[in-house]
């Protein structure tokens, strides 16, 4: 399966459109991970999946998703009710009491992924308005692969900036049982 994940476009539109034109159809599920501060009912999301963030006021909005696609049990949220500024506790937990094992999260605007206890965790950064060490790319999205054979689970991740560039640095593999 193959995921695009978004995240605090912060009423930035155009990149969202951007993306729809470059990957509608290439992708299994494209997933907005919140704040981006448009109504439930924009175009934009006949394309992906979104929940509320802290800066949406819509209240068709949810606060969470949850997908199961075969060996894919994902979450999606966007965190701030999780705590996600202070830990990752609370997405364990949410995680746990979910049955996922794949999280995609944003609200920090910092991206980052890594796999705790057998649950891989994502958080794409924000397309808009990026902080830490990634500030200068200008903001950013993930794609997100996963492969599963008599082997294991293999899940392959790729930022790229908004120029839809990828950025070779920003990838990374993680094999699992």
């Amino acid at each position: 399966m193959k995921y695009l994940v978004v995240s605090d476009s912060h009423g930035d539109k155009a990149i969202l459109q951007k993306l729809i034109t470059a990957y509608a159809g290439k992708v299994d599920l494209m997933l907005h991970c919140g704040d981006s501060e448009l109504p439930a009912t924009d175009e934009v999301f006949k394309h992906f999946k979104v929940v509320r963030g802290n800066c949406d006021y819509d209240l068709e909005l949810q606060d969470e998703q949850f997908f199961d696609r075969g060996q894919d049990k994902i979450l999606l949220v966007h965190g701030h009710l999780l705590g996600v500024g202070f830990g990752l506790g609370g997405l364990q937990a949410k995680m746990e009491e979910l049955g996922a094992n794949m999280a995609f999260f944003g609200h920090t605007h910092q991206l980052g992924v890594e796999v705790i206890n057998g649950k891989f965790i994502l958080n794409p950064g924000s397309i808009s308005y990026p902080r830490g060490k990634f500030t200068a790319l200008g903001g950013t999205f993930a794609i997100v692969e996963t492969f599963t054979s008599e082997n294991g689970k293999r899940i392959e991740v790729q930022y790229y900036d908004r120029k839809l560039n990828a950025v070779p640095e920003l990838q990374v593999t993680f094999n699992a049982k």
